[in-house]
C-alpha cells in the first residue's frame, strides 16, 4: 500500500506539482495521471538525491515558481481544450500591422489561435 507525504515535486513534462508517494519498502514515485508520467527512484543514491532535489525545491520555493511561470507561459486551446507552453515558432502575428494576435496551438489539426490578451 503507498503512503503519500507532504512533499511535492514537478512533473518532468507539464510541472504539475505532483505528491511524492512512498511504496510499501519506503521508496519514492510520482505519477501524473493527465500526462501518463511514472517515476520510480529505486537506488540509495537516487533515493538520497531525490530526496536532495525536494529539500532545494522547498527551501528555494520552486512549486511557487513554477506555478507562477505556467499561469504566465502555459495556455488553454479555446478549441480543442489542449494545453501548451508558448514558444516562438507558435507566435501568430497580423500580415497588416505586424502585431501579436496570439499563438496557434500546436496540437495536430487544430491550428486554432489563442490570444494572448489578459495574460501579465
Amino acid at each position: 500500500m503507498a503512503t503519500g507525504t507532504e512533499h511535492k515535486f514537478p512533473c518532468p513534462v507539464c510541472t504539475r506539482p505532483l505528491e511524492v508517494k512512498r511504496t510499501k519498502k519506503e521508496k519514492p514515485y510520482v505519477i501524473c495521471d493527465p500526462c501518463g508520467v511514472q517515476m520510480f527512484v529505486r537506488g540509495p543514491a537516487g533515493i538520497d538525491e531525490f530526496a536532495r532535489l525536494i529539500e532545494r525545491g522547498n527551501r528555494d520555493g520552486l512549486a511557487e515558481r513554477l506555478e507562477a511561470m505556467e499561469e504566465r507561459y502555459r495556455l488553454t486551446c479555446p478549441d480543442c481544450g489542449g494545453e501548451f507552453w508558448i514558444e516562438s515558432e507558435l507566435i501568430k502575428t497580423s500580415s497588416f500591422d505586424g502585431r501579436l494576435k496570439g499563438f496557434r496551438c500546436p496540437k495536430k489539426g487544430c491550428g486554432a489561435i489563442v490570444p494572448w490578451e489578459g495574460k501579465r
